[in-house]
């Protein structure tokens, strides 16, 4: 298949099934306009068909098809990334799929996740909050190298967010918590002192997210990354 922007929404249309629309809705709550049917193995795979291709990606964002903009987060190269982008895209967000699609697959491998993980944790839309907390938990995983206090930076965010009752944004914050917590052993121990702090506030919300995240962190079959490697995982 040739990569261009015809080509690309052919094929989309060729997947299209209305039944998958309303499957997702009812299983999953993902509501969103302009929507096809097709779930993501199946974007994966043309995803990987084509490969990274930034303009393209652009151009499919534009064409206000549901799948064509999640197909852009898969086919983005985040080093193409810019702040007027980011911003762009986040707006439009409707539901968690998108959301963490774009967050965990562009967002988070970008020199731009932690300064927009950082400005959008106050925002006051559910899914532009939502990012910024699915950013953080990618960022985690994305950045294998980067030092404690990268993540230990973004505590006091998560501690700020606990309060939100919204589903999407508090499980996004639980979410966060749990990914720094699995970092490394060090880390492990900071992230369950913070849900102890975050479990002390009378939230309802607060004390979901601390008694999850504690349910895992403390396990002692609690996978633990061991990142960064070269300190925790030494070369003998």
């Amino acid at each position: 298949m040739k990569p261009t922007v015809a080509a690309v929404i052919k094929e989309l249309r060729a997947l299209a099934n209305p039944e998958k629309v309303d499957f997702k809705q009812k299983k999953f709550g993902v509501i969103a306009q302009n929507a096809l049917g097709i779930y993501q193995k199946d974007l994966k795979e043309l995803a990987k068909e084509i490969g990274k291709n930034s303009a393209l990606a652009k151009a499919l964002f534009e064409t206000n098809i549901y799948e064509a903009r999640l197909l852009c987060s898969k086919l983005f190269n985040p080093k193409d990334l810019t702040e007027d982008l980011m911003e762009k895209w986040v707006v439009t967000f409707e539901n968690w799929e998108i959301c963490d699609s774009f967050s965990m697959g562009v967002f988070a491998r970008s020199p731009l996740a932690i300064p927009k993980a950082i400005e959008w944790s106050t925002r006051t839309e559910e899914f532009e909050k939502r990012a910024s907390f699915a950013t953080i938990a990618g960022y985690c995983m994305a950045d294998k190298k980067a030092a404690n206090s990268t993540f230990e930076q973004f505590f006091p965010l998560l501690y700020q967010a606990a309060d939100d009752q919204r589903i999407y944004v508090k499980k996004a914050v639980n979410w966060a918590l749990r990914s720094i917590g699995k970092r490394n052993v060090d880390l492990n121990k900071r992230a369950i002192e913070e849900a102890q702090k975050i479990k002390q506030l009378e939230f309802k919300s607060a004390q979901w997210i601390a008694k999850d995240a504690l349910k895992e962190l403390e396990k002692e079959t609690v996978n633990i990354l061991d990142y960064p490697r070269s300190i925790y995982r030494p070369k003998k």
